[in-house]
């Protein structure tokens, strides 16, 4: 082989790996987009999952509060009714299954007094000064309030006495 031939074929071979390094670089640009694109939507579809599961736990939360908000007059009749002894025999037994299983189902009565008002958890219905106390104060529960879970669904009904101010 004359040595143009030889300098002739190293050129052709030397085009031809060039070549195959330029079309393998192209293949392994493919494959990583194409691998990012799949981490990106299986990232999606994680982020869609957990936010279908946070959506469907609290649309639950929301149906058992509802339910939950329409019994609470319920619960005040069958309060008034133990407070004035009419609770006997089977129908405190009643009584008794339905208040266990509200709370059961996350249902919390809070009704403290006399503690710090809180406009957060008390709704103020009556005000009163006196010296006796050194913040405003939840002294009278009139009506008490229900939590579910953590949320309040129903505030408590209150006095609240305010400390007297001299002028």
């Amino acid at each position: 082989m004359s040595e143009e031939n030889l300098a002739a074929s190293d050129k052709e071979l030397s085009d031809a790996v060039d070549e195959a390094l330029s079309e393998a670089t192209v293949v392994v640009d493919e494959v990583a987009t194409l691998t990012a694109d799949l981490q990106r939507v299986q990232a999606e579809y994680a982020n869609y999952r957990k936010r279908v599961d946070r959506d469907r736990a609290s649309t639950t939360e929301f149906a058992f509060a509802s339910v939950l908000i329409e019994l609470l007059p319920v619960l005040d009749d069958l309060d008034r009714a133990g407070e004035h002894g009419e609770l006997t025999g089977g129908f405190k037994a009643v009584a008794d299954r339905i208040i266990t299983i509200v709370e059961k189902l996350g249902l919390t009565k809070f009704a403290d007094a006399p503690v710090a008002f809180n406009p957060e958890i008390h709704e103020a219905l009556m005000h009163e000064t006196s010296k006796d106390v050194s913040e405003p104060t939840a002294t009278k529960i009139l009506q008490p309030g229900y939590k579910f879970k953590e949320r309040v669904i129903r505030p408590a009904r209150v006095a609240v006495t305010d400390p007297e101010t001299t002028a």
